[in-house]
Parts: structure tokens; C-alpha cells; sequence
């Protein structure tokens, strides 16, 4: 036993001893026994190494005679691998229960697990209920599967009659799910591959419509909408979100798109006047070139001033005439031009139109959070899904510290840019499934699904300790963001709103208590 200064040794005092105890024990100086007997003096408790090598022996050496044992000696080889012994326990007694026992104890052990009654080693029995919650199980995971393979759908119809069959006794219906989970497991790898494919055929779609519409912002920033929320991970949340936008945007378009088609309509007629009027001119000119040169023979040909006279008149009324023709002209391109321009600048307009609200529907323009309008959908969405679900929802507000002084100091510029780092740094801490707001001025909202209070207390104190790492840089100069915040979890039948106001006193409450902490409601 080691002494009550053990404690007081160092390291390579321990060491020391424990080579000089392997010469006294005269124990073979293995790597072993020094551990063992280096532990001992130690007082550190003598775990033996984990014995992958034998273990992977052992699976080797297990045979495989139906596809359950398959499947869990599958599970034993990554438990080996993950170092995991529950998981090596499990494994190896799910196998064995894939092992038909000899002579009658089947019958005896089906009987006595259907009826209600214990195993030999006491384990809980497999009632009735139990089978039907399996059932229950397989009809709830057959819609995330597909439904286009009639095989599996005529297995899995079979399996939950039989589940639901008073009659089956357990080594039956054991003998049916070995089965099933074997054929789950195929198609569900079929299902992952067809989702990946899926995605990359999205990915080239959207690639394609972007590369064809470079001169379309609004559309290039529909595509990259698209691009983000079909990335992996999926978010029903980002996609409604999304969907959201794009049947603002697309009623805008329509709108928009259509004057511009009629703006573009215009132009064409005006060019095809213009194009008519330069023909008609050219036409003009070639004729008052032949009148000139008919009159310039005619000159020639006069012996006197009388017979000169009357081709003058004739030369100074097809000069007026030209000239007159030509103010008539020039006025009528001058407002040709005047209506192009303004019509080029109505097209212009929308063209800013356009991107405007694709880019700002739903969301505000500096740091692209949602604005109140998409706030206040998103509260409607996540408060109806809180109450479908029946699970928590917990709303953050915070407010950044001191964020007046930082203005003044620093200037305005450098205000909106620490808006926008802090959040790039909460988009980065939160959850897909949670969804940040700008409530006003300093102030956002983070919604937390599937949160209680005390977790979503826990995950604005992580945000906090973020941006301690993450400093904003004002120019050179490196500034600490902090920011106070109240949560609340929304109760039932309270609105959403409510439930910000009750955020909102909270975080009130941790500025008064001294700023940059969080508390609850």
C-alpha cells in the first residue's frame, strides 16, 4: 500500500520506485507490470488497456447466419474502433439474441415474453404495447423512405400486420425485424444518395439560370438565395423563409417587368420612326440634289438674265422647302431623344426598384437580419409551430453596451460596421433552426425553437463570450462589443410579442445590473 506522502511524490520519484519495486517483486519488466505497479504507488486507479486486437479476433471469428447477426457485427466493429465498451456489450448481446436457442426453450421464452412475464435474466418484457409502438415506429419512418419501391411497402405492410397480431410470439417477430432493419438500412442509404444527387442537380440548375441572367441583379439575387438554402444542412425554416421572399419579389417583378416591356415597346416604335424619318430625309436630299443640278444646267444653258430668273426662284423655293423639312425633322429627333431618356430612366428606376425588393423585402439592409416586417412573420411562424409541437420557445433581446459612446467616438460608420460584426458573430454562434432580427437601433431578437429558459439563457451567454474573442477593429483599433440581454420563454397561449416585452424588461434590468450579462424572465 502506498505510504501518505505518495501524494507528495513527484513524477519521476514515483517512476523511480516503481523500477525499483519490479527488482524486489522479481516481476518481469513489462510495460504491464510497470504500469500496474506505477499506478499502485500512485494511488491511481489500474484500468487495463482497451484489448482492440483481441476483440477484432473475436468478431472475425463470429459467424453470420442471417442478416441481424450481419448487422450488429457491424456495430461491434465500430464499437471496437470507437473504443466503446457499452457499445461492444450491446453488440455482442443483440447478436446473440439473433442466435435460434436449441431444443424447446423457444417456444418457453416466446411464451413467456408475450405474456407479460421476465426473461431468465430478468430483463423487461416485450408486451403486446411494446410491438405496437414498433409498429407505430415503422408507420411513422415509412414516408421518409419513398414510397416507389413496392417490395418494401408490401415488407412493410407485412411486418406491422404481424406486429399487431395478438398470435406472434417474439422469436417471430425478432425474425421479422432482422429482416426489415437489414432492407431499412438499404434504402435508406438509397434515400441519402437520391437527396445528395437531388441537390447537386439544384446546384447546376441554379448555376446555369444564374450564368444565363447576369444582367438581371434581381434574379442573380434570387439564385443566390437559392444557392444558401439548398446547402446542406436543410432548414425547413430557411427555405420557408426564402419562399417568403421570392412570392414578394416575383409579384414585384411581374409588376415592374411589365412596364419596362412596355417602356422597351416604345422605344422600338420611336427607333422605327427615327429609321423612317433618316429615309425620308435621305430621300429629300436626293431629290434637292437633282432639282440643284437641273437648275444648275438650266443656268448653263440661259443666254439671258430673263431666262435665269425664273430657275433662281425655283432654286431659293427648294432650299426653303429643304430647310423647312429639315426644322420639321430635327424637332421631331430632339423629342424622339427627350422621350428615349426618359424612358431609359424609368427603366432605370425600376431596374433599382427591383433590386431593392429583392434585397429588402424581408430583411434589413445593413447587417441582413430580418427587419420588423420579417420579425413579426417569423414570431407568427415559430408561436403556431410552438403550439403545434408543443415543445419550448425562448425569444433573446439584447442590446449592445455603451453603443452611443461608441458612435461618438468612433463615428457613424464605424457604429453600422460593429452592428454588422456582431451580427456575423451571431449567425455564426446560432443554431439553422434559430433566426436573428434587428429589433431597432442596437437592439436584435435572436428566436430560439426547441429552447427552454435556462438553455436559451445559456446560448446568448455563449454569444457573449464570442465576441469577447472575436474583437471588432474600428480601423487599427481593436474594440470590445458586449451587449446586456433579457430572455423569455414563450408560456402558452402567449403571444409573441408579449413574450418580446417580457425579453425586453429582462434586459433592462441586466443593464441596471451593471451591462454586459444575461438574464431570464
Amino acid at each position: 500500500m502506498p505510504d501518505s506522502g505518495t501524494s507528495q511524490k513527484k513524477p519521476f520519484e514515483i517512476a523511480r520506485e516503481a523500477l525499483r519495486q519490479l527488482t524486489v517483486r522479481k516481476l518481469v519488466p513489462t510495460p504491464q507490470n510497470y504500469q500496474t505497479v506505477y499506478n499502485e504507488i500512485a494511488a491511481i486507479p489500474d484500468v487495463q488497456p482497451f484489448p482492440e486486437a483481441a476483440l477484432r479476433q473475436i468478431a472475425a471469428e463470429l459467424p453470420v447466419k442471417n442478416p441481424g447477426q450481419e448487422r450488429q457485427l457491424a456495430l461491434l466493429e465500430s464499437a471496437i474502433g470507437r473504443r466503446s465498451w457499452a457499445g461492444v456489450q450491446n453488440a455482442l448481446v443483440v447478436y446473440a439474441g439473433f442466435a435460434s436457442p436449441a431444443g424447446g426453450s423457444e417456444a418457453t421464452t416466446a411464451a413467456t415474453l408475450i405474456g407479460g412475464g421476465t426473461s431468465p435474466s430478468s430483463a423487461p418484457a416485450l408486451t403486446t404495447g411494446f410491438l405496437e409502438q414498433i409498429a407505430r415506429l415503422i408507420e411513422y419512418t415509412q414516408p421518409a423512405l419513398g414510397d416507389e419501391d413496392a417490395r418494401f411497402n408490401e415488407q412493410t405492410q407485412t411486418i406491422v400486420s404481424a406486429l399487431r397480431k395478438p398470435e406472434t410470439d417474439v422469436l417471430s417477430a425478432k425474425s421479422l425485424l432482422a429482416n426489415f432493419s437489414h432492407r431499412v438500412s438499404f434504402m435508406a442509404e438509397d434515400q441519402a444518395e437520391i437527396k445528395a444527387n437531388l441537390l447537386r442537380l439544384l446546384h447546376l440548375i441554379f448555376q446555369n439560370i444564374g450564368e444565363l441572367s447576369l444582367d438581371d441583379r434581381w434574379l442573380q439575387g434570387q439564385i443566390d438565395g437559392l444557392m444558401a438554402a439548398s446547402t446542406p444542412p436543410l432548414s425547413l425554416r430557411r427555405l420557408d423563409d426564402l419562399e417568403r421572399r421570392l412570392k414578394d419579389v416575383i409579384f414585384k417583378q411581374t409588376e415592374a417587368k411589365g412596364r419596362a416591356m412596355e417602356a422597351q415597346e416604345e422605344m422600338r416604335k420611336m427607333l422605327l420612326t427615327f429609321i423612317e424619318r433618316l429615309s425620308q430625309m435621305t430621300d429629300s436630299t436626293s431629290a434637292f440634289q437633282a432639282k440643284l443640278e437641273d437648275n444648275a444646267r438650266q443656268i448653263e444653258q440661259a443666254k439671258t438674265l430673263t431666262e435665269i430668273a425664273p430657275v433662281l426662284k425655283d432654286m431659293v423655293g427648294a432650299t426653303r422647302g429643304m430647310a423647312s423639312e429639315s426644322r420639321s425633322t430635327r424637332d421631331e429627333l430632339q423629342a424622339m431623344r427627350k422621350q428615349t431618356a426618359s424612358t431609359d430612366a424609368e427603366i432605370a428606376k425600376l431596374h433599382q426598384e427591383l433590386d431593392r425588393v429583392s434585397n429588402l423585402a424581408r430583411h434589413d439592409p445593413l447587417t441582413g437580419a430580418l427587419n420588423r416586417k420579417g420579425l413579426d412573420e417569423a414570431v407568427q411562424r415559430e408561436v403556431s409551430a410552438f403550439k403545434r409541437k408543443e415543445t419550448p420557445l425562448s425569444v433573446g433581446l439584447l442590446d449592445i453596451d455603451n453603443f452611443k459612446l461608441l458612435n461618438d467616438r468612433l463615428g457613424h460608420a464605424s457604429g453600422d460596421a460593429a452592428l454588422v460584426h456582431l451580427a456575423e458573430v451571431a449567425r455564426q454562434s446560432m443554431r439553422p433552426q434559430d433566426t436573428l432580427a434587428r429589433y431597432g437601433g442596437e437592439e436584435f431578437v435572436i428566436l430560439m425553437p426547441d429552447t427552454p429558459l435556462d438553455k436559451g439563457i445559456e446560448a446568448m451567454t455563449r454569444l457573449q463570450r464570442e465576441l469577447t474573442k472575436r474583437f471588432f477593429l474600428a480601423g487599427t483599433e481593436k474594440v470590445l462589443i458586449t451587449f446586456s440581454a433579457g430572455v423569455a420563454q414563450v408560456a402558452p397561449d402567449e403571444p409573441g410579442d408579449d413574450a418580446i416585452k417580457r425579453a425586453d424588461q429582462a434586459m433592462y434590468l441586466a443593464k441596471r445590473a451593471g451591462k454586459n450579462r444575461v438574464l431570464g424572465s
